[in-house]
């Protein structure tokens, strides 16, 4: 994944509390094998709605999504970040979120900022007033602000997400940090291998 250290753009209110992942990504979508496209899928049954705020022209392009509390319940299914991050949000801003739905999100490079609710509803306020305004989180200095109306709070990060985000360390980055140790393990390890095994053309070799 791509390295995040500051994320700026416009925001979209979801005045929703306890949306979980069936909401976030329908199961029909689950069909699917690729991980991209999902974006469509995205709140698929409310966006049928002409009322829906994904559907208010104001907010078409915002890149950080303002939700209630309890975001991103239910399913563990990581369809639910693939299908965010695939129609443009970068980050969610929420008073508290599904414990699987935030660690799927911090593997996969969506930021998520838990802001207590009444700072939440502020910032709802704030956007609301006027969609154009500006937002901007900052992942190193772990701050979220509207730099027009000199609003700004503090939010926390687990120091291994927060890290993860500034490098761009996915699972398989975070072990290849290892790599000379784990290369060196091998070399002294008596554990059975799979050397002689297969032949170059991937043939089991015959003994």
């Amino acid at each position: 994944m791509k390295p995040v250290r500051v994320i700026e753009g416009r925001a979209v209110p979801l005045e929703r509390s306890d949306v979980d992942t069936d909401q976030i990504i329908p199961s029909d979508w689950l069909k699917r094998v690729e991980r991209t496209g999902f974006g469509r899928g995205l709140f698929s049954e409310w966006r049928d709605d002409p009322g829906f705020i994904l559907n208010d022209q104001r907010y078409v392009g915002a890149n950080i999504l303002v939700a209630g509390p309890r975001f991103g319940t239910g399913s563990s299914r990581e369809h639910a970040v693939w299908a965010l991050m695939d129609y443009g949000f970068a980050a969610i801003v929420a008073p508290s979120f599904g414990d699987i739905f935030r660690n799927n999100s911090s593997k996969q490079g969506l930021v998520i900022v838990h802001l207590a609710q009444e700072d939440v509803d502020e910032l709802t306020r704030i956007v609301k007033e006027d969609s154009t305004r500006l937002v901007l989180i900052d992942v190193d200095q772990m701050v979220v602000e509207v730099p027009e109306t000199d609003w700004q709070r503090s939010f926390a990060l687990d120091p291994l997400i927060r890290e993860r985000l500034l490098n761009g360390w996915d699972d398989i980055g975070l072990t290849m940090r290892r790599e000379a140790s784990i290369t060196a393990y091998e070399a002294r390890s008596d554990a059975p291998t799979l050397e002689g095994v297969f032949d170059d053309a991937g043939h089991v070799v015959a003994h």
